[in-house]
């Protein structure tokens, strides 16, 4: 298995499939091909579309090129796009550059909560082989009525049941419809360049990434060195205050403050509200009902 990039979902997928460790390598997309010229037999690619920390997507068109040459010398390989955060972009026109190619992979994730802020527990799969996927998951039993022409849940997911997840994702998109699920990414996007922009005319951080989704990754300058420190009182107080929940990560060995535009309702004056409370300027209003936000989980070590 290759990967471009570490995240944990993959963590734990890996032992449930029996994987472990073995056998598995985190390259760069740039060293992709040389590291398929070194590989023989099944291979796993996967692929970000969105970057949990830095919003970034994957070169889709160049990977599924790589992929197309690795089967041609007889190497049986799947793509797998991880798309947690930044899948949706291809809903919207804008970001067609980004996801060029994507449809060319075998199998794409999500995540429900993020931009559709839905249950948390509802992930979402999407196959192209639907015939390896079925193959995949389904199981026989004696007392099971099977073989009728009715889709069985059960035969495309790990458990033999579950609530109806999919009715909280299929009232969410109807009720946006096609140009509302575009203006939520597009809108999300564009909140974060405001972000980026009034914390650098700071003077007081660095923004490590470049801002193409909905991430900002924030790079606190102490002027005693304590760059981490400064980070996480910055983000306590702005949580303790109610303004926005920022969290923590650590990106390539760094702790860095994250900020993940996903909530719809987010608007400019939740951007400059939190920024002032992070620059230590307070705002004269109280802040709105709807908050600038990040993810709601604990602080991530994926990069």
């Amino acid at each position: 298995m290759q990967r471009l990039r570490d995240a944990p979902t993959w963590a734990r997928a890996r032992p449930q499939l029996g994987l472990g460790v073995l056998g598995v390598l985190g390259v760069r997309p740039d060293a992709l091909e040389r590291a398929l010229e070194t590989i023989t037999g099944p291979t796993i690619l996967t692929v970000e579309c969105g970057n949990i920390s830095t919003g970034g997507f994957d070169n889709f068109t160049a990977v599924a090129d790589l992929a197309q040459a690795h089967r041609a010398g007889g190497n049986p390989t799947w793509v797998h796009v991880d798309g947690a955060v930044m899948l949706l972009a291809a809903a919207s026109p804008s970001m067609a550059a980004h996801v060029r190619g994507l449809d060319r992979l075998d199998s794409w994730s999500t995540d429900g909560h993020k931009l559709l802020n839905v249950a948390y527990d509802c992930g979402i799969a999407i196959c192209r082989h639907s015939a390896a996927h079925r193959a995949a998951m389904s199981v026989q039993a004696s007392y099971l009525e099977q073989g009728t022409s009715a889709r069985d849940p059960m035969d495309w997911v790990p458990e033999f049941s579950r609530r109806a997840r999919g009715v909280c994702v299929y009232a969410t998109l109807r009720s946006l419809g096609r140009h509302g699920l575009a203006d939520l990414v597009d809108r999300t996007a564009r909140m974060s360049r405001p972000f980026a922009d009034q914390l650098t005319a700071s003077g007081r951080v660095v923004i490590v990434n470049d801002v193409v989704s909905n991430q900002v990754l924030v790079r606190w300058l102490a002027p005693n060195g304590d760059n981490a420190g400064l980070a996480d009182t910055i983000m306590s107080a702005v949580r303790a205050e109610g303004v926005a929940f920022f969290s923590g990560t650590t990106y390539r060995g760094e702790r860095l403050m994250r900020i993940s535009v996903s909530d719809w309702a987010t608007d400019e004056d939740d951007v400059d509200r939190a920024t002032k409370h992070c620059c230590g300027t307070p705002p004269a209003q109280p802040p709105s009902r709807h908050l600038a936000e990040c993810d709601h989980r604990a602080p991530s070590d994926d990069g």
